[in-house]
């Protein structure tokens, strides 16, 4: 598969998927303008990867901020990795956070309670 990459922006996050690489993550600040539009590809791409996983998946989400409308695309990407799960292919969803975010930190642990995927909550 190829790479996708986007780079972030101060109003859209910063997203790699890159399987040479081994890096899969969302970082920065996610209040894109058109949050359908700015995380189709990224929705696609996921898509497809979960046609012919990796053995095992690890996803990394490095928000510092998300605005409503981006908590559903987040919602809908885990939603694709529960389902990837229930095929019998191994996730695991990193959640970082800082250290002082108690709000990012509440997010994680609410998105790991609504999905059934293995999450790692990682302070910095």
């Amino acid at each position: 598969m190829d790479e996708l990459i986007i780079e972030g922006t101060e109003d859209s996050p910063q997203i790699t998927l890159d399987l040479n690489a081994n890096i899969m993550e969302i970082s920065g600040r996610s209040l894109p303008e058109d949050v359908n539009t700015f995380y189709e590809p990224t929705l696609s791409w996921i898509e497809e990867y979960s046609k012919n996983p990796m053995p095992s998946t690890t996803f990394n989400f490095k928000l510092t901020y998300f605005n409503t409308a981006s908590s559903k695309i987040i919602l809908d990407i885990l939603t694709q990795f529960e389902e990837m799960i229930e095929e019998g292919h191994q996730v695991l969803v990193r959640w970082h956070f800082p250290d002082e975010d108690e709000d990012m930190q509440e997010a994680g642990e609410e998105y790991a309670d609504m999905v059934d995927v293995p999450f790692e909550m990682v302070s910095y």
